[in-house]
């Protein structure tokens, strides 16, 4: 019964786009769905293939927001405008319009926490870690942290440093294995290997 009536709260809000609070709290949708949701009536400028945002992500100026194929946006923030104008305006009597876009490219992965400020363009295939404030361009094929954010590495470096990690992984066949990167049907098991592995006892 309660999932008959998810989908059908489901089904009206994506509809019409009214009631996205009832549809984050009751249906908690997955990043795939929110993103969907958003692309119909969110009103972003573009949004590309394949992505999938956190509902805690916070856009400010969603027309000045454009997102490219497989982008993945955790609880972040993306600012499109400056909010001293008006403190300016008032203090010094200037009128000014600081703003502008947010362009996340193709294949980009922005972490929790992050914050992009306006006139930003990221990647492609590029990486912002959790935490980190992004204040300027980000070029393709690297990770960027802290703040301001900087350069780490490069993404082939991150993949290299990932997979020497995982190789002493016992439960690597599995990863390898499962369906997807989230598999209902193995996700127990493999809770119970990593935290045996880092804690030396199972679960409790």
């Amino acid at each position: 019964m309660m999932g008959l009536a998810r989908r059908a709260v489901s089904y009206y809000v994506n509809k019409t786009g009214r009631g996205p609070g009832i549809f984050k709290w009751f249906c908690k949708p997955n990043g795939y769905q929110w993103a969907k949701y958003l692309a119909r009536w969110g009103s972003l400028h573009s949004v590309g293939t394949g992505v999938w945002i956190n509902v805690g992500c916070n856009i400010t100026d969603p027309s000045l927001v454009r997102l490219g194929n497989n982008v993945g946006l955790s609880d972040c923030t993306l600012f499109g405008h400056d909010g001293v104008i008006g403190i300016f305006a008032e203090r010094f009597n200037v009128k000014l319009d600081s703003v502008g876009p947010v362009d996340i490219r193709d294949n980009c992965f922005v972490g929790h926490g992050a914050i992009i400020m306006p006139r930003v363009t990221i990647g492609p295939d590029s990486i912002v870690a959790a935490g980190a404030v992004v204040t300027k361009d980000v070029p393709p094929g690297v990770v960027v942290g802290g703040n301001p954010a900087k350069v780490i590495c490069t993404i082939e470096e991150l993949i290299r440093k990932l997979e020497t990690r995982c190789n002493t992984y016992p439960w690597m066949d599995m990863i390898r294995e499962r369906k997807g990167a989230y598999d209902p049907s193995v996700e127990p098991t493999l809770m119970a290997m990593r935290v045996q592995y880092f804690f030396g006892e199972p679960p409790k």
